[in-house]
């Protein structure tokens, strides 16, 4: 737990911020060369000017992927009519497993030889039907290097990490709450509704990313993120009615932000 305030460095744009959090992680990707590097990393709309700066530093300096292991946060997930929890098919418009497979993984790729490609075996996912293999695989794979964070905008959700989640929560199946879905209404333009949002997700917990990662970027871009800025920037512990402020507590952290949120 950090009692000084996380540095913030502040942006003119998305594709600045994009900028400067895709060549942090280039740079690690260079130090470790053949070594393994562990990326944490949401879905939805925050990621995307930071793929799109990756993808373009990836093909300009032809990096290695290839022992780059990619770990999402969640993925929403199913109720079956016996109680048990099932990850939503790859088809989903929804699915996050699709957003990374699409948007992250054939971003990247497609600039590559297939030598320095990501490998789809290194990219992984929670799984609704055995939630502790995710932090036993973080374990083996030495932990998290870098974690790319995003904060819901309405209720300071973290992956989906409600507000009240627990400080020592691991990964797991969660309630989502209304505010997180309606956010999530944006997130996935697809909704009609917010019915159709799923009432459940699979998800990283507090503990997951506060305890077992060595550098968290929260990211916060659009006017919409203002009122999340304030409150994370502000947090020297974690909140659990704010639950993106867990960057204060993880062992290196820093807020990264455009013009129209700082």
């Amino acid at each position: 737990m950090s009692s000084t305030p996380v540095p913030i460095i502040k942006l003119k744009d998305s594709d600045s911020v994009g900028e400067f959090v895709g060549q942090k992680i280039a740079t690690a990707i260079k130090q470790a060369g053949s070594n393994r590097l562990v990326l944490g990393f949401p879905s939805g709309r925050t990621p995307r000017s930071t793929i799109k700066a990756l993808a373009q530093i990836a093909h300009k300096e032809m990096l290695d992927f290839s022992q780059v292991h990619i770990l999402l946060m969640d993925d929403y997930v199913w109720q079956e009519p016996e109680g048990k929890f099932k990850n939503v098919s790859l088809s989903e418009h929804f699915s996050c497993r699709k957003f990374a497979h699409e948007e992250l993984v054939t971003l990247i790729n497609a600039g590559l030889e297939k030598p320095r490609q990501i490998n789809l075996a290194n990219l992984h996912a929670p799984d609704a039907e055995d939630p502790m293999a995710y932090e036993n695989l973080i374990d083996s794979l030495g932990g998290i290097d870098i974690f790319i964070l995003a904060s819901g905008s309405s209720d300071g959700h973290v992956a989906f990490n409600g507000p009240g989640a627990a400080r020592q929560s691991l990964t797991s199946v969660m309630g989502l709450a209304e505010k997180t879905r309606n956010d999530n209404l944006l997130t996935f333009p697809d909704f009609k509704s917010i019915e159709e949002v799923p009432r459940f997700g699979v998800s990283v917990g507090i503990s997951t990313i506060a305890d077992k990662s060595r550098l968290a970027i929260m990211i916060l871009t659009s006017k919409e993120k203002r009122e999340a800025f304030q409150i994370i920037s502000s947090a020297r512990k974690y909140d659990p009615n704010w639950p993106a402020t867990v960057v204060a507590e993880c062992r290196e952290g820093m807020i990264v932000v455009d013009e129209l949120v700082g």
